[in-house]
């Protein structure tokens, strides 16, 4: 492919909720192909989300979706080499990656924690995400820091 970009895939709804964000958000949750393992762990985690923010009058896909934009990071630094130097330049990100970075970080944070199943670890993650807090949400805030402090940089965007 090396004039032309490739076609964007049409992403199927979810059966249960009908929407195509969740199906990008289990296909990320997805290891070797097993998409009905990854659809059940998803489900799961809602169910136990739903037992967790009872107090909130949000269903437990909102709660999903407002964690998911609590850790959407709005810039990122990427290095720039002008002259014998590398710089970290700060640049805005684009709303498809915007998405795609919030939910591999969620995934991968979850990952990380302590827990029983998948399931658990990841509710634990979208409660902490959707309260300001956890993994997820720190490397958000240290991504906008990183940038904020090479601000200076700015104009060797490219």
């Amino acid at each position: 492919m090396r004039k032309t970009k490739p076609k964007k895939r049409i992403l199927l709804p979810d059966p249960k909720f009908n929407d195509t964000l969740v199906t990008r958000f289990v296909n990320d949750l997805m290891r070797d192909g097993k998409k009905s393992v990854a659809y059940a762990i998803f489900y799961d985690t809602l169910d136990i989300v739903e037992k967790r923010v009872k107090e909130t009058e949000l269903s437990p896909l909102e709660v999903w979706k407002k964690a998911l934009e609590n850790i959407t990071p709005a810039v990122e630094v990427k290095s720039r080499r002008v002259g014998g130097a590398t710089f970290q330049v700060p640049m805005e990100i684009r709303a498809e990656r915007k998405t795609a970075i919030s939910m591999k970080n969620l995934i991968l944070f979850a990952r990380k924690r302590s827990g029983k199943s998948m399931a658990d670890k990841l509710s634990a993650e979208i409660v902490a995400a959707y309260n300001n807090e956890g993994g997820a949400y720190k490397k958000k805030e240290d991504t906008h820091r990183m940038a904020e402090a090479n601000r200076a940089f700015a104009h060797f965007r490219f």
